[in-house]
């Protein structure tokens, strides 16, 4: 039995589409009870349960005529819109069979990846748990756009999973775990456990679910439990036929374990839940001082900015050729940096004032991404 999950007090489910949903669209309203009914054994022995549940647009097909997913952005908001309400009224009715209420949770990319909004998020989540509501989440769809949005539901199951400090995470799928290639090529095998993301170097990740109705593939799911294991937070992938057995602790699916050293909550919100909105190009002076000995970000180190922020905005720290190095909290607005950049600071104190003696991004606002 995997202990990770049967130890649990606190777990975070997410669905896809083509676990819900038929392939031309609509709510298959067998798999969501059946779902529900496993969720609701395992709420009932004393487990917290976040649903993260795509399938609104999916939903909205057939009742808006559709023959498949809508690839213009005005019609998949139009789909949500009717597909959610019908999509959280089939969950209300099933939950409500076994005595459970629900709450609908609705987020946007902004609500994770603006820190006041996140801890807003946080705030409602707990509460509705602390009331003994089973959350229902999903991306508002209705009104995200291209530019401002998660993307697929697994990001955003890892990115709850944290929020709410879950024990556990697991994926459901129409795939039964990660293979080590194309899971319909003979010869493939299915990978248990996964201990560290290095042993998928040399795997063949992708493909994306059979059902066509949604968004997420393998390699969103993979991602998704990096994201979550960073964390601290086991992540169990599997099919949602294998629902009763992923929640009872058996062996199925992929196995992925928690990270022995956890990622602190301000930085795991920095590398994985925010969305930069400029650029800085440093030198190699620079570069060492922020990498190698994780050194605070001065003026005289950076060459170039780019972007349009603010004092308190993420930006990427990049290196002359463009190599994102690392992601940190800016403490000045984009259109102060030019009268800055390449100076020591006892000349910007002498050229600006003493308000302006301070890092361009303070060592504890600063996370490395990649070297």
């Amino acid at each position: 039995m995997r202990t990770e999950v049967t130890s649990a007090k606190r777990i975070v489910v997410k669905v896809g589409s083509s676990s819900l949903t038929t392939r031309t669209g609509g709510l298959n309203t067998e798999r969501v009870t059946t779902l529900v009914a496993a969720l609701a054994t395992c709420y009932g022995s004393g487990t917290q349960i976040v649903l993260v549940s795509s399938g609104a647009i999916a939903a909205g097909l057939a009742p808006l005529g559709l023959q498949s997913r809508p690839t213009d952005l005005a019609t998949q908001q139009a789909a949500a819109s009717v597909g959610q309400s019908l999509l959280v009224a089939q969950y209300a009715k099933d939950f409500g069979a076994h005595d459970i209420k629900v709450g609908q949770v609705l987020l946007t990319a902004q609500d994770v990846t603006r820190r006041a909004h996140y801890r807003n998020a946080q705030r409602s989540l707990n509460r509705l748990l602390e009331l003994g509501i089973l959350p229902i989440v999903n991306e508002n769809d209705t009104v995200a756009t291209d530019e401002i949005r998660f993307g697929d539901n697994d990001r955003l199951a890892a990115l709850v999973a944290q929020v709410v400090s879950a024990d556990a995470l697991i994926l459901l799928s129409d795939v039964d775990g990660l293979y080590d290639g194309d899971p319909s090529t003979p010869g493939t095998s299915l990978i248990p456990e996964v201990r560290d993301f290095a042993e998928l170097d040399s795997v063949s990740i992708g493909g994306t679910g059979s059902a066509g109705v949604g968004l997420g593939g393998m390699l969103t799911k993979v991602e998704a439990a990096r994201i979550a294991t960073s964390a601290g937070i086991p992540v169990v992938l599997t099919s949602a036929d294998n629902v009763v057995a992923a929640l009872s602790g058996a062996d199925v699916g992929t196995l992925f374990t928690a990270s022995d050293s956890r990622v602190p909550t301000r930085l795991f919100w920095l590398t994985y839940a925010t969305t930069p909105q400029g650029q800085l190009i440093i030198d190699e002076g620079a570069a060492e001082a922020v990498i190698d000995r994780r050194m605070s970000l001065l003026p005289a180190g950076i060459i170039s900015a780019s972007g349009a922020f603010v004092a308190g905005d993420p930006v990427d720290v990049c290196n002359e050729q463009g190599h994102i190095l690392a992601r940190g909290i800016v403490s000045f607005d984009s259109d102060e940096l030019p009268a800055l950049i390449g100076k020591k600071t006892s000349q910007i104190v002498a050229e600006q004032g003493s308000g302006f003696d301070r890092e361009v991004i303070h060592r504890d606002d600063l996370v490395v991404i990649d070297v």
